[in-house]
């Protein structure tokens, strides 16, 4: 017999967990846990076997749950039960399961009294169970008996809280009709957890026990110690009836006739038994369900909507078809060449917000690392002037000369550009890289087709390699186009007559530029001594004239200005430790930078960040420092000649010229570099690219070995399929749960603040105070047709509103002989606590 209350919900529950079983996925919805609490021969195993539908508890006399029993219900077209201990084997006869379940017991705590935390996990599988989790704990004892542990009431109730605390853990507080209610232990520990009575319900047992002349009328309506969700009466089989084997079925129905038949429940029958508990459960799980289904819904919704594309390109798709992978190549092929062209050329979607990749790093190769690799090259000026002085006393030989030499400013303007080669060989070569890593990048969206994404990055890598010969020959050829010619009459050239006033001019427009803000950005002053915190971040603002630092990019509070007179930087070591890149920034006539530090440490995350910081700091006439030779420094050292007023004069001049002619040739060369680049290589690949690379491809070899997917392409392909498919069924399955569901309301507050008390007093209604004491006290049958009182809706609903309930407003109780001074006069109402 199973419970007919649920079996509304268990096809539409069951049809959405079979769609997310067949992808692989868990379907959380959190089904409650239902946590069966009382005292010991309460009868929760007969009220757990009642709601399961299957009689499998051990019975017996003096035999008493002793281990949680976690009772997991499964949804399944069969019938049967397996043990976790016993896991692989299937129990399809009760009894056998009856039995297993007292043998696993005795193997943990003996054949005595004692009992264990450890559970005993049972599942049962059942077309006629919805899959949620009922849990019998061992019942509430206060005095130990045979092996038993002397704080066993301890350990029992520590046992049940395990259970019992969790949120989703619907509590059946199961309470003898002949036992005190105001002290039950199970009601206590229930409001100890849940003390709105948000989920606890009442379920008064052994109804057909109770001394004859009494019943428990107004508990079962709430009116007397009311609960916020009320109680429900059950008459569960009595020993004899176990041990004659009357079945479930049998005894439900025993139940429904004895509600229908008693004078004191029969207007209440619909409302009373086990099927109405079931019904009562049924509806916390709907209510739980529907609680979870908004956010379940927008959930699937979100991933159904991320997987809609992909799902409509692999639906129909056939691996093997040889027109499918002809126009997959050309697809692959134009889509990798978009994506490359994006990349150099730039585009708003697809933007990487971690670093520089692609035509914005080569941008800045262009614009400042290779500028800064050219300013790199300059010589000292005391150097400078040197080796001015001996082109011109070695162009003049033994004679004394008496005009400056144009010959000694060619020597040194070749010298100077043919330096010019390395930074521009190397701007190539850092080019070379990006674009390699640019076609990596573009080329993983091939991964799916292994074969065609090593084809496809051999063939452009070598072409880039095949463009970077002739890069670097058409480079150095500018520079040999250079040194052919020393062109004097340049218009921008300032000519020997306009030297001095040219260069004056110079540096006033140099000094002009104040208060420029160059660049900004953190950076960690790296040399600060433990004594005074350490190393710190700061935000940094570079000017044309300082160096100024705050505490952060707000720029309130500044920290510091260091102004940028006789700066120049340098490299710092990267410690052993530290991940950090370092650079210091240092006086050229050794004074202390910052307070007393000599130096200024600062330290970023990457080399390309030091590269940036120190080609602004170039902008802004802050260069780096030049390591001189040591023989170069130590001949100047032991010659240190001077120089006569004219020969000075002449330097001076040369020295001017050479600056003005340079800059020219820095000028050509830092515009023509990105043009040839541009040219020979960037534009040439996207043509390759574009033109050639699918020939290269189908000559390369078969087109059919070429798109063969991978097998993760493959897996991914059907996870999509199937997880697509399963979202939409699931998302309808969803739909009609809300429309053939509906949400009970939690019922309204009540006054509970009866459960509970010191020394086991508690507090009673005013109206009855015996009968909180023990629902066996005299209580009456109410007379037949007498008048209804008022309505009094309780958790379980206005019982009074209908012909069929008929119940007297007041009437005398007629007080047993072992307490005949305490019943009160009857009151003329009886109004419920609020």
């Amino acid at each position: 017999m199973g419970n007919r209350g649920m079996e509304d919900l268990i096809p539409l529950v069951n049809k959405l967990q079979d769609a997310f079983s067949y992808i692989g996925q868990a379907c959380n919805l959190d089904l409650p846990q239902i946590a069966v609490v009382g005292g010991q021969s309460a009868g929760k195993s007969s009220v757990l076997e009642n709601f399961v539908g299957r009689d499998f508890l051990p019975r017996g006399s003096g035999i008493v749950t002793r281990r949680p029993l976690v009772l997991q219900l499964i949804s399944a077209t069969a019938e049967w039960a397996e043990f976790l201990h016993c896991k692989g084997k299937k129990f399809t006869d009760f009894d056998e399961v009856r039995q297993e379940i007292e043998a696993e017991t005795d193997r943990a705590v003996g054949a005595n009294k004692g009992i264990s935390p450890i559970p005993i996990n049972l599942r049962v599988y059942s077309p006629h169970v919805l899959n949620l989790t009922l849990i019998d704990l061992p019942g509430i004892t206060k005095v130990p008996v045979g092996d038993q542990p002397v704080d066993i009431e301890q350990q029992i109730r520590d046992m049940i809280m395990q259970f019992i605390t969790r949120e989703s853990c619907l509590i059946l507080a199961v309470t003898p009709a002949n036992s005190d209610l105001a002290n039950s232990d199970a009601l206590k520990l229930a409001k100890d957890v849940d003390p709105q009575g948000l989920r606890t319900i009442g379920v008064i047992t052994k109804l057909d026990l109770m001394d004859e002349g009494t019943d428990a009328r107004e508990v079962l309506e709430n009116k007397l110690l009311p609960l916020r969700r009320g109680y429900i009466g059950v008459v569960n089989r009595s020993q004899k009836d176990i041990d004659g084997k009357k079945d479930i079925k049998a005894a439900l129905e025993a139940e429904r006739k004895f509600f229908l038949s008693h004078p004191a429940y029969r207007h209440v029958a619909e409302k009373m038994g086990t099927p109405r508990l079931q019904r009562v459960l049924n509806e916390q799980l709907t209510n739980h369900i529907r609680d979870t289904l908004p956010a379940f819904r927008s959930k699937l919704q979100s991933q159904l909507l991320a997987l809609d594309k992909e799902a409509e390109e692999y639906r129909g798709y056939r691996p093997d078809d040889p027109s499918r992978k002809t126009k997959q190549l050309l697809q692959m092929v134009q889509q990798f060449s978009v994506d490359f062209e994006k990349r150099i050329e730039g585009s708003g979607d697809q933007v990487d917000t971690v670093e520089l990749s692609g035509g914005a790093k080569i941008n800045r190769i262009f614009h400042e690392r290779f500028p800064f690799e050219l300013v790199k090259m300059e010589c000292d000026e005391k150097e400078m002037r040197r080796e001015i002085s001996y082109a011109i006393k070695n162009i003049h030989g033994i004679r004394t000369g008496l005009f400056t030499p144009d010959m000694a400013f060619e020597a040194i303007v070749k010298k100077q550009v043919m330096q010019l080669k390395g930074p521009c060989v190397k701007c190539v070569d850092m080019v070379i890289q990006e674009l390699i890593n640019t076609v990596r990048q573009c080329s993983n969206k091939l991964e799916c087709f292994p074969m065609l994404q090593e084809e496809t990055e051999r063939i452009v890598t070598t072409h880039i390699r095949d463009r970077e010969g002739r890069a670097k020959d058409q480079v150095l050829l500018l520079i040999d186009i250079q040194l052919s010619y020393i062109n004097t009459n340049h218009e921008d050239f300032i000519g020997f007559a306009n030297a001095q006033q040219r260069t004056s001019q110079s540096n006033k427009s140099q000094s002009s530029a104040v208060n420029q803000v160059i660049r900004k950005g953190w950076l960690t002053i790296n040399n600060i001594s433990i004594m005074k915190g350490g190393a710190k971040e700061y935000w940094f603002v570079l000017t044309a004239e300082s160096l100024s630092w705050f505490k952060d990019d707000e720029e309130k509070e500044k920290k510091y200005m260091l102004p940028l007179d006789n700066l120049k930087v340098r490299d710092v070591e990267k410690s052993f430790l530290s991940s950090k890149h370092i650079f210091c920034i240092f006086n050229t006539e050794s004074r202390n930078v910052y307070k007393d530090n000599r130096t200024l440490e600062l330290a970023c995350d990457s080399q390309e960040d030091v590269d940036s910081w120190k080609s602004s700091l170039l902008r802004a006439g802050v260069y780096p420092e030049k390591v001189m030779a040591v023989e170069s420094e130590s001949t100047a050292a032991t010659e240190n000649f001077s120089m006569d007023p004219q020969l000075e004069r002449k330097v001076e001049t040369i020295r001017n010229l050479v600056d003005s002619y340079m800059a020219i040739v820095n000028k050509c060369i830092r515009d023509l570099m990105p043009k040839t680049i541009m040219h020979l290589m960037i534009n040439n690949v996207k043509d390759f690219i574009n033109a050639e690379l699918l020939a290269q491809l189908y000559s390369a070899g078969d087109q059919n070995t070429l798109m063969d997917e991978s097998q993760e392409q493959a897996q991914r392909r059907d996870e999509v399929l199937r997880t697509h498919q399963a979202l939409k069924e699931a998302l309808a399955i969803i739909g009609d749960i809300s429309t053939t569901t509906f949400t009970v309301p939690m019922p309204p507050p009540v006054d509970n603040s009866w459960v509970g008390g010191a020394g086991g007093r508690s507090r009673s209604p005013p109206s009855s105070p015996t009968s909180s004491r023990r629902m066996s006290s005299g209580q009456r049958p109410a007379p037949r047709g007498a008048p209804p009182p008022p309505n009094r809706p309780g958790p379980l609903g206005p019982f009074n509103n209908t012909a069929e309930s008929p119940q007297a407003p007041s009437r005398p109780n007629r007080a047993p002989p072992s307490i005949p001074s305490r019943r009160p006069p009857p009151s003329p109402t009886r109004q419920a606590p609020p």
